[in-house]
């Protein structure tokens, strides 16, 4: 299983429907599911933070953080 998480969630984040964390039966599919949620998070958010995608071992994390 590969999974896609979130961590440091923000209010826009808990808005919006999005699951913390999900697991997929394909690396392709995790990272085409975190890619489309940074895209959506990226167009449709505050603006107020950040958004980065780090991949280990399969697994994808997505890192919320304020922008500077």
């Amino acid at each position: 299983m590969y999974k896609v998480k979130v961590e440091n969630v923000c209010s826009c984040f808990l808005k919006s429907g999005f699951a913390e964390a999900q697991e997929f039966d394909s690396k392709e599919k995790a990272q085409e599911e975190a890619q489309y949620m940074i895209g959506i998070m990226k167009s449709n958010f505050c603006q107020k933070h950040e958004f980065t995608l780090n991949e280990q071992f399969g697994d994808f994390t997505i890192f919320i953080k304020p922008r500077t």
